[in-house]
């Protein structure tokens, strides 16, 4: 969901690795596009639809440091990653003018004899950092580290590339106990004063940048990366909002691409509206789903015992909190909204769906809002010192300077009844968040994305029924602006937002596919 107010849809296996992490401490006490024209790449090894080359660096790769606060933290990955940066025009308009770097990261092939090439990745949010999280997956990507070079990289705006910088973590925090789903005039004006706010932040500490991080400058550096590489052909794996860079970057340089894959796709026929109603509808089937499971006995059965909450109980949970906000172990307390966005947290991935278990009856129960608290900092980009990474503003940057649509409050009340059919936990938020980019300073580029893409391979497009932040009619829009013979889709009956390492046969299908070339049928059903 939405907790800087604009949409963020990381990679589920990213929200897991930090939600075991924090909420297994928390309960372990407890009994349980358009096509630009101007200055478009080419290829190193040929000609894309610009018809001219992309100019390729020397990459000087050096071992890597640890993540920044800005790319989230953590520790360096150690023996076998190599890191490197790459300069890039910040105006593609003005290529030979300023530039900025771009953090790369890479481990080679374990099989060098049968190397395949690079593989490049992008996790999604947009807004999350390629650097600091591909370490932390690389392991469960198993055949394809052997046979391909594994890299990801900051995307502009992102991280230690040019990262947009907006608000200080005590403002952030200050910033994300506001009501975002305000009931009266005093509370609407405050939300209104918190987002003028982080707005004047953001054009403040990064305006020169702000123009010039949307989803086409980030695909044209994803060429450049490419040439660089030394690869004539783009390999790509895009999750989430990874899909739409994806979907873009085959839309510029169709001739570019090699062996793609889109998995958890977002929908480029939506504009934020459309994919703000969507998303809420996404989240509550998820919800539910969850609730069936726990109902059951299923997978979500609550640690140490915890039994299971009924949909009633969490609208009146959220109404209590909507007046009162619950304390928890630290300084904070649990507003509504960061109830509403841990739930949504929990609901990327089945198996996190127990902790959701465990924190909505530590809620009901005992009075505390710890563990829905850690589930919300783990998809907000807090860390448990308190820092933020820059997901949220980058998140805020590249969705503004992508989306030409500027709502205004008449507009979200007009629209709050569709929300609130949605979803009765998620939509009244969801339509709030819609004034994200009100009094953004720079234009947005388009009212959807264009990714039409005729001749270029074919590309496997992976949804998953049950994934509640790209619905997984997205993956068949997607599959059909690609064009004809270019998006291959293959649908999962699973839960979870993303399907490789999640599901056998989706995992089995895009090994095929990156490894051999081979891909399935359209239109191609299997089960989770």
């Amino acid at each position: 969901m939405s907790p800087s107010r604009p949409r963020v849809t990381p990679l589920a296996s990213v929200v897991l690795a930090l939600v075991l992490t924090a909420a297994a401490t928390a309960c372990s006490g407890q009994d349980g596009a358009g096509t630009d024209s101007k200055n478009t790449p080419g290829t190193a090894g040929g000609t894309g639809t610009g018809g001219t080359t992309s100019p390729a660096v020397r990459l000087s790769w050096s071992s890597c440091p640890a993540p920044t606060a800005a790319q989230g933290g953590g520790k360096a990955p150690g023996k076998g990653w190599e890191c490197a940066r790459l300069p890039v025009p910040l105006d593609y308009d003005q290529p030979d003018g300023k530039k900025i770097e771009l953090a790369l990261i890479r481990t080679k092939a374990r099989d060098q004899h049968r190397r395949i090439g690079s593989l490049v990745f992008n996790f999604g949010g947009p807004g999350g950092s390629g650097v600091a999280t591909l370490p932390a997956l690389a392991d469960g990507y198993g055949t394809l580290r052997d046979r391909y070079d594994l890299v990801s990289f900051d995307p502009r705006g992102v991280g230690e590339s040019a990262g947009v910088t907006c608000q200080s973590d005590r403002e952030l925090d200050a910033s994300l106990q506001t009501d975002a789903t305000p009931d009266d005039d005093a509370e609407l004006r405050t939300l209104l004063a918190e987002n003028k706010k982080a707005v004047d932040a953001c054009a403040k500490n990064s305006g020169t940048v702000l123009p010039h991080v949307g989803t086409v400058d980030a695909a044209r550096d994803m060429d450049r990366i490419r040439a660089s590489l030394g690869d004539e052909k783009l390999n790509y794996f895009g999750i989430s909002y990874g899909t739409e860079l994806g979907g873009v970057y085959a839309h510029l340089y169709p001739k570019n691409v090699g062996r793609a894959v889109l998995d958890a796709v977002v929908d480029p026929t939506q504009d934020p509206l459309q994919g703000g109603i969507g998303q809420a509808k996404g989240f509550q089937l998820a919800l539910d789903d969850y609730l069936k499971d726990c109902s059951s006995g299923g997978a979500s059965a609550g640690l140490g015992g915890a039994r299971c909450s009924s949909l009633d109980d969490i609208t009146a949970l959220l109404k209590r909190l909507d007046a009162t906000p619950l304390p928890t172990d630290g300084s904070r307390k649990l507003t509504q909204d960061e109830a509403v966005n841990g739930i949504a947290a929990a609901l990327y991935s089945k198996d996190t769906w127990r902790y959701l278990t465990v924190g909505l009856r530590e809620a009901i129960d005992k009075g505390t809002g710890n563990t829905l608290l850690l589930l919300f900092d783990s998809i907000s980009g807090r860390s448990p010192d308190g820092r933020y990474s820059n997901l949220q503003a980058a998140n805020r940057a590249i969705s503004c300077a992508d989306a030409e649509q500027r709502y205004t409050v008449d507009d979200v009340r007009q629209h709050l009844p569709e929300f609130r059919a949605a979803s009765p936990v998620f939509g009244e938020s969801a339509a709030w968040s819609m004034l994200s980019c009100t009094g953004w300073p720079v234009k947005g580029r388009w009212k959807t994305s264009d990714v039409t893409a005729a001749g270029a391979p074919p590309i496997l497009v992976v949804g998953n029924a049950g994934d509640p932040a790209t619905p997984v009619a997205g993956a068949r829009a997607m599959a059909g602006r690609l064009g004809k013979g270019v998006g291959v889709v293959l649908t999962v009956q699973g839960e979870g937002h993303g399907t490789y390492g999640v599901s056998s046969c989706a995992t089995k299908a895009v090994d095929a596919h990156l490894l051999d070339g081979k891909v399935p049928a359209d239109g191609t059903t299997c089960g989770g």
